[in-house]
């Protein structure tokens, strides 16, 4: 977000957005894209995802606090990777937990601002506008989650049985997940369930609402080598209509 040229509603963000912690996540290593090198660090566009992900933060955000979770296993491949694509951008470092639930609990005690976003380090496509409705959704709401349609149909699968159900019932959630400061930190001192799949159903768990707002379809939770391929497809198709409007 460039200060010149702001609508008045976007420099008022632009001028309070300090008041913003943003954690990223970046603990899993990626079993199931084969191998033991974190998801996180295989490349896009020549640089890791990971670095992707910090970057679109920092420029939406350039005044807020960045907290990268990370194992502590991998601190120093992080740094070399730093150096050698001469990453600086600032940012300070939890050492991740056993489970995401754990990464999240031990960043949240580094947090600064009042809001707070929890994002998931191999989404590097979520779009600006995303970030702007969720910093935007806690001006009224303690916790607001993104969301996209679904476009498949739907099946429940029980024993020995299924049946069809009505899509338009369900979303699928992506991150950041956004909550005020004061209600997330209460809604994680509980222990962790297997039941937490994520930050929104351990705020939920805590009897706290959640507001929905918009995401963007290309904002993909890099999984297997299909989703980095796909991925790899969007940024091109980005790049190339960034150019095209220049």
């Amino acid at each position: 977000m460039k200060v010149v040229g702001l609508r008045a509603n976007d420099l008022f963000l632009y001028c309070t957005m300090k008041d913003l912690s943003v954690i990223i996540t970046a603990g899993g290593i990626g079993k199931r894209m084969g191998g033991n090198f974190p998801k996180q660090f295989r490349l896009l566009a020549q640089r890791p995802v990971l670095m992707h992900t910090i970057q679109v933060f920092h420029d939406f955000a350039p005044q807020a606090q960045l907290i990268l979770t990370l194992p502590a296993e991998w601190k120093e491949m992080w740094a070399e990777l730093c150096l050698e694509h001469h990453f600086a951008l600032p940012h300070e470092m939890v050492d991740g937990g056993k489970e995401r639930f754990h990464s999240v609990k031990n960043a949240l005690q580094k947090c600064t601002a009042a809001k707070i976003m929890i994002h998931d380090g191999v989404r590097p496509l979520v779009s600006n506008q995303t970030l702007v409705n969720g910093y935007q959704a806690l001006e009224n709401h303690a916790g607001a989650i993104p969301t996209v349609e679904l476009v498949d149909s739907l099946r429940w699968v029980g024993e020995g049985e299924n049946k069809a159900v009505n899509r338009s019932d369900y979303k699928r959630i992506q991150t950041p997940q956004c909550f005020r400061k004061e209600q997330i930190l209460t809604a994680y001192e509980v222990d962790f369930s297997e039941n937490f799949t994520d930050d929104a159903s351990v705020f939920e768990k805590a009897g706290f609402p959640l507001f929905l707002f918009p995401g963007n379809e290309e904002n993909l939770k890099i999984t297997t080598e299909n989703d980095l391929l796909l991925t790899e497809f969007w940024w091109a198709q980005h790049k190339s209509n960034s150019q095209s409007s220049k």
